[in-house]
């Protein structure tokens, strides 16, 4: 090449290409800031001095959460300002996270999506959570993790049935429409149960969801169906005579809405997670406690989920926003409470559904729950606490009287003319009744005992009262349910199921019923 001076492009272009040097090197030693609180060379040799900008967020601070059209999630969504991110956030301005809603009903897209990693967080149900994480599963391979409750439904989900039904015994023999493998089925079996019926009871019409249940049942098509609301006050109105059987107003402790994770994501992202959940509660307890916010979440729900703003004023307050307190009992951390727990619902659920063939060595509580983001929270004050039980007064000579939508026979062994109950009693106490009697936390408990015709009347009438208080009692303070909840009942021989002329059918007689009545 031919020596010789510089042209003056050149020139320009040498310089262009030394001062770019120079800003990438800048670039480079202070992380992308530059001119943030960074002294650059300016053209003349002086120092140019700029701001630093605040940084929101660091890369990968996203966290992305499937969700349903449902009102329970709305403590975090509240938090949020909505359901994507935005510079509103409270995710974003106390903790510098992105949170994104991502509305999905379909359950096998939200779950391709959960296990492709589209999403962080998924929505699920402790109830039917067996059925997903069937040992070998593609959900069990993902090692699935419980780590935070959202809510209870409570009056979300209902039964309808036309008028000739009028307590869960008339229900046998009838076709309810109902998706298997949901919480819409793990209702019916519990109210089945509390009936004294099973699934092999009735007939079930397979349907895809509650919305397609609501619709078969308007169709008249089967006689009930298991539907969400306010779909329930939609069947009642397109179906003369029809009622609501029972709902989970009564029903108050059987569908829990949790969140998910897997391991992978909770190793990854776990501190977002532990600002996640906290800003969960904080949003949750915000809205229990206070109208205005309530009234904001509603909205938020309305532009979210493209609904009226009235559909969730109608069906907000059919859940349970569950707080900081709640979820210590419902993992358990409460060594004090003795109410439905998470394991409680899962462990049971899990025999349920493993029995009827929908789903085959299900993992273990232990296996799938993570408490970890609720031990280490630290919120404090009354509106993080748990829900109080609701508080019964005495009853009244009406309600003692008042027809129970669900009866449940069973036998208690008593020695001859005692009244104390055996082991073998207890034990029957503890598997056939107490968990209705938990699960139905809102509805009065009458107890009935009941006698053959042997012997003075009166004498087997004030025996089977004591009969009936002694597993009052049983209920009372093994089962810490409420003394004042419960109605004791003494008929003595006067409501036999069966003919006193048979051994066999004084043994009958000789039971105790339970009864579920709704105020």
């Amino acid at each position: 090449m031919a020596k010789g001076k510089m042209k003056p492009a050149a020139k320009l272009i040498l310089l262009v290409l030394i001062m770019g040097g120079i800003f990438g090197v800048v670039y480079y030693l202070t992380g992308g800031q530059v001119g943030s609180d960074t002294n650059l060379p300016s053209a003349g040799g002086k120092e140019v001095v700029k701001k630093k900008k605040k940084s929101r967020r660091s890369k990968g601070d996203v966290l992305n959460v499937a969700v349903v059209t449902w009102p329970g999630y709305a403590g975090g969504q509240y938090f949020n300002k909505g359901f994507n991110s935005s510079d509103a956030s409270m995710y974003t301005v106390d903790y510098g996270l992105e949170v994104n809603f991502k509305v999905m009903d379909n359950v096998a897209a939200s779950r391709a999506a959960f296990l492709n990693g589209d999403i962080d967080i998924l929505w699920a149900t402790v109830d039917a959570l067996p059925t997903e994480f069937s040992e070998g599963g593609t959900m069990a391979a993902s090692q699935p993790k419980i780590f935070m409750q959202s809510d209870w439904s409570r009056g979300g989900d209902a039964v309808v049935a036309k008028r000739t039904i009028k307590t869960v015994a008339d229900l046998k023999g009838k076709t309810i429409a109902v998706a298997e493998m949901t919480p819409s089925h793990s209702f019916l079996i519990w109210l089945l149960s509390a009936g004294g019926l099973t699934m092999e009871d009735v007939e079930i019409k397979k349907v895809e969801d509650a919305v397609d249940a609501a619709n078969v049942f308007k169709s008249g098509a089967v006689d009930a169906a298991v539907v969400w609301s306010p779909d329930d006050a939609d069947c009642i109105d397109a179906v003369p005579g029809s009622r609501i059987l029972e709902s989970t107003e009564h029903a108050e402790f059987i569908i829990a809405d949790v969140f998910i994770a897997t391991q992978e994501t909770i190793n990854d992202k776990g501190p977002l997670i532990q600002n996640f959940v906290e800003g969960f509660m904080k949003g949750a307890a915000e809205i229990n406690n206070d109208a205005l916010a309530k009234k904001e979440a509603t909205i938020i729900l309305s532009k979210g989920l493209k609904l009226p703003v009235e559909f969730f004023e109608n069906t907000i307050d059919k859940v349970r926003l569950c707080t900081y307190g709640d979820n210590m009992n419902f993992f358990g951390l409460d060594r004090t409470y003795r109410g439905v727990k998470g394991e409680d619902l899962y462990r049971k659920m899990s025999n349920i559904y493993s029995r009827l063939g929908y789903s085959e060595n299900p993992l273990s509580w232990r296996e799938i729950v993570y408490p970890d983001f609720i031990q280490n929270l630290a919120l404090t004050g009354a509106i993080h606490e748990a829900e109080k039980p609701r508080t019964f007064t005495v009853a009244t000579a009406e309600t003692k009287k008042k027809a129970a939508f669900s009866s449940k026979q069973v036998t208690l062994t008593f020695d001859t003319g005692k009244y104390f109950l055996t082991e073998d009693a207890k034990y029957v106490i503890d598997t056939e009744f107490a968990d209705e009697a938990k699960m139905f936390s809102n509805t009065r408990i009458r107890v009935e005992g009941n006698s053959d015709n042997v012997g003075n009347k009166a004498f087997n009438i004030s025996l089977s009262k004591k009969r009936a208080k002694a597993a009052a009692d049983y209920l009372v303070n093994t089962h810490g349910i409420n003394r004042n909840r419960i109605i004791v009942i003494g008929n003595g021989p006067s409501n036999p199921v069966a003919s006193n002329s048979t051994a066999a059918g004084k043994a009958q007689n000789r039971r105790t019923d339970f009864k579920l009545v709704a105020e």
